[in-house]
């Protein structure tokens, strides 16, 4: 079970350097907490990930896996990853401008459950835009 945590932790970090993310445990704890719905992780629960101390359990796993955009087997496991990081990130730096980039900022000023709930709303809205 050590080695599976150990692995785990280092996929860990190397999903979140592929996806353009410092792998720190402060990073991980802001961006985790952001998309999962349930009870939020400590900034020491997120570190014991990173140390290969612990594992998240499957509904946690299956939030940083569509966060960081790699599978779960590939989180918990190894192996190729599904998609690049790197196009993702350029369409991100070109497409925004300096109004979009201060919305974003105050944006990650909010305490967490504001923030998720701005993300519900935009989704809501993206959804009824994509609609015919």
């Amino acid at each position: 079970m050590e080695d599976a945590k150990k692995q785990f932790a280092s996929q860990l970090r190397e999903a979140m350097i592929a996806a353009g993310y410092e792998p720190k445990p402060a990073v991980l704890e802001r961006e985790f907490n952001t998309r999962y719905w349930g009870k939020p992780m400590s900034l020491h629960g997120v570190r014991l990930w990173l140390l290969g101390e612990t594992m998240p359990d499957f509904r946690k796993m299956e939030t940083l896996s569509k966060w960081l955009g790699v599978s779960v087997q590939q989180l918990s496991y190894g192996g190729a990853s599904g998609r690049a990081a790197e196009p993702r990130r350029a369409r991100w730096d070109s497409g925004i401008g300096y109004e979009d980039r201060d919305i974003f900022e105050a944006y990650l000023k909010l305490p967490v459950p504001q923030r998720k709930l701005i993300r519900e709303v935009i989704l809501t809205f993206a959804k009824v835009h994509a609609q015919p």
